[in-house]
Parts: C-alpha cells; sequence; structure tokens
C-alpha cells in the first residue's frame, strides 16, 4: 500500500518552523549572542518560547477581524515589542537592534538531517515550502540554511493561515496536482490532520526536541498517516 502511495505522489509540501528548522535553539543562540554584546541577563530559552507561544493567539486575531491580514514577519514583530516590555528590554534596543532581532526567523538552522533528506527525496519529487511564514521569509531562511526547494509556497498567497484549508488548496491549485498527489509532511499532528481533510497524502516527521529537551511530545501518532518518520533521512528511505 505504501509503495503505490509513494509512486502517486508527485510533490511533497513541508511544514518548515519545528519540521525542517530547529527554531527554538536558533533563537536562544542569536539572543545569547545579543545578550553578550548588550550586557543583558535574560532566560533566553524562556524568551524563545514566550515568542513562540504569541505565534498561534497572533494569527487568531486576524481570523477573528481584530486586525487585518497580516505577514508572519509583522506578527512576529508584534510579538516581540510586547516581550521586550515584558522583559524590560524595550529601551536597550534600538530599532536596527529590534528588526534584526525580528529576522532571526529568516536565519533558523535546519535540523541535521533536513539538507540531506531533501537532496536525497527532490531526486524523485517536487518539493514545497507550505508554511505560515511569508514568502520573504522563506526565501532567506532556504538561502541561509541550503534547502533546496524547487518552490516556495506560503500561506501568504492564500490569504490564510495554516489550518485554514484554503492554504491547502492553494497549494494543491499552484502545483496542478490532484489532492491525492501532494503529501505534506509536518512534525505537528493537526497540520497534518488539515491537509488529510483536503485529501492530501500525509507524512508524519518526528521532532522529539523541538521545544527543547525537557518538554513532553506526544507520542500518540494518528494512524490515519500514511507514512511516520523518524527524520527527513528517514522519510526518504521510506519512500525511494
Amino acid at each position: 500500500m505504501t509503495e503505490s502511495i509513494a509512486s502517486e505522489v508527485r510533490a511533497l509540501t513541508f511544514d518548515v518552523f519545528g519540521t525542517v528548522v530547529d527554531w527554538r535553539s536558533s533563537v536562544i543562540r542569536e539572543g545569547q549572542q545579543l545578550g553578550d554584546a548588550k550586557g543583558l541577563n535574560i532566560d533566553w530559552a524562556r524568551f524563545a518560547d514566550e515568542w513562540r507561544g504569541g505565534y498561534a493567539p497572533a494569527m487568531d486575531r486576524v481570523r477573528q477581524g481584530e486586525l487585518p491580514w497580516t505577514r508572519l514577519d509583522e506578527l512576529h514583530r508584534m510579538t516581540l515589542d510586547r516581550l521586550l516590555d515584558d522583559h524590560g528590554l524595550a529601551d536597550c534596543l534600538d530599532e536596527t537592534e529590534k528588526d534584526h532581532l525580528n529576522r532571526v526567523w529568516h536565519r533558523l538552522t535546519p535540523w541535521p538531517d533536513s539538507a540531506e533528506g531533501l537532496s536525497k527525496l527532490k531526486q524523485r519529487y517536487v518539493l514545497a515550502t507550505l508554511s505560515n511564514g511569508n514568502v520573504s521569509l522563506l526565501v532567506n531562511m532556504a538561502r541561509h540554511a541550503g534547502l533546496p526547494w524547487d518552490c516556495v509556497l506560503s500561506s501568504e498567497l492564500a490569504g490564510h493561515y495554516k489550518r485554514d484549508p484554503e492554504v491547502y488548496q492553494m497549494a494543491m491549485r499552484l502545483l496542478d496536482l490532484k489532492p491525492s498527489q501532494v503529501m505534506m509532511v509536518a512534525a505537528h499532528q493537526d497540520d497534518l490532520q488539515a491537509a488529510y481533510r483536503q485529501g492530501m497524502r500525509t507524512a508524519f516527521i518526528k521532532r522529539p526536541l523541538e521545544h527543547g529537551p525537557d518538554a513532553t511530545p506526544d507520542l500518540s501518532i494518528d494512524p490515519r498517516f500514511d507514512f511516520v518518520a523518524e527524520d527527513i533521512t528517514d522519510l526518504a528511505r521510506q519512500l525511494l
């Protein structure tokens, strides 16, 4: 059964934050570098978690009509400004430094298996992002991290955020493929479940360290997923 699925699929669309890149370690590392340079005594692991924690609530403000459609860069900056106030840092950074810190999301480091696994999968499949990151963010990240995408698809192109159905429908439309010919690859089960509801194939990537070594990941994997892989190179072994 899995062999027939692998042969029917033409394109793989990837969630990026947490699935392909290690956002938490990247934000912590750059925060520590900034803190050392500025003499700031901050718990950057907590800061990174709080910044990421503002992600879903910020998108919900758009969905509820409190904000107009807003790119992820701007949502990140809104959360960053609030966190800088909360941590007493608002007056410690000038605008250039705040902008540079906000763009840390353009400079995230990939998981060790990502570039190799993607390069192998690229031999057979079209590879595309399918992320809430805006297009410029994803392009800059790809160049920084050496990620070999064939194309960059973003929720920005649909004017919706995942897990809204319009995002997955947009990807299939722009790739000119049937739902069964596109496989969503993600480390987040709700993302895959939303793709499944649109008829897409699904592959779950285990990323137990996404939220740090002390987090307790959900190990109860939805049995409807077509593939479950330890990492992206493992997915390549299963599909190729």
